[in-house]
């Protein structure tokens, strides 16, 4: 039996990690070739990507894309972890208008340099900073460039605002909330959180991390990238991993093959088109 492989849309419950997800589609499907890209915080819920067999080698291709998100912060209460899982630290009584959490979340639309939180996977001399800050040595990391394309105020009854945010990938939308928070000097901390979609792929066409779901086709992992296809002899080079002459595309692209499919990832480098990914040999 062919084993399946491919693009899998999860939708990630609450209270569990991405990684337990991965471990519960490897039982379903009975492989341990499966990864995902963009790490949900188990406080949220939503649309994990999850790449089986060879689709996990297209994975970093899907890590840029932009994201949207629903979610609620409360204002008046700050925590450790920056959401609802953390320890209160702060309170502060709140006396905010709607408007004015509406202004302080359009003020934060643009690039921007964003430091990751204490609490996160990020690595910092070797460490996860997570673990440096529940061993009480908290480090800092470097803060990296982010772009938020918009974030909306849904509705707002004291002290709780929902709203909407589509970002880059590698935002901390929890970073975001205590923005806020620190914008209207009251401080605030994440209380849900659920992923709708990333690029083109949307929440509506997940299913269960149960392993039951059916894998879309290894071409489904590249569908936002340009397509180029080749001749018959331009797409045995390419499944060798030859160099090809230039596509005249902007970043990486997908090469296909006469009968449709998908060889790997290219990507022009001056005077050739260098391979990426190769996925299939001719």
């Amino acid at each position: 039996m062919t084993p399946r492989e491919g693009l899998l849309l999860v939708d990630k419950p609450r209270g569990v990690t991405s990684h337990d997800v991965v471990e519960v589609v490897r039982r379903g499907l009975d492989t341990r070739k499966v990864g995902h890209a963009g790490t949900l915080d188990p406080m949220a819920t939503g649309l994990l990507l999850i790449g089986v067999g060879r689709a996990t080698r297209l994975l970093r291709f899907l890590g840029a894309l932009p994201k949207t998100y629903e979610g609620a912060l409360r204002l008046g209460i700050e925590t450790t972890t920056l959401d609802a899982d953390g320890d209160v630290v702060r309170e502060t009584e709140v006396d905010v208008t709607e408007a004015k959490v509406r202004d302080a979340m359009r003020a934060l639309v643009g690039e921007s340099l964003q430091r990751p939180p204490a609490y996160s996977a990020v690595k910092v001399g070797g460490r996860k900073l997570y673990e440096a800050a529940r061993e009480g040595e908290p480090l800092e990391a470097e803060p990296r460039p982010i772009r938020v394309d918009a974030f909306d105020l849904v509705s707002y009854e004291a002290p709780d605002a929902t709203f909407r945010v589509t970002c880059s990938g590698g935002t901390y939308v929890r970073v975001l909330a205590a923005d806020v928070g620190a914008a209207l000097s009251c401080g605030a901390h994440l209380i849900a959180l659920r992923r709708t979609a990333i690029g083109p792929y949307a929440v509506d066409d997940a299913v269960a991390p149960d392993g039951t779901g059916e894998p879309l086709p290894l071409e489904a992992a590249v569908g936002h990238l340009p397509r180029l296809d080749l001749d018959a002899d331009e797409a045995v080079a390419a499944s060798h991993g030859r160099p090809l002459g230039p596509a005249g595309l902007t970043g990486p692209y997908g090469v296909f093959g006469p009968d449709g499919r998908l060889i790997g990832v290219y990507e022009d480098d001056g005077p050739r088109a260098r391979p990426q990914v190769i996925l299939a040999s001719l």
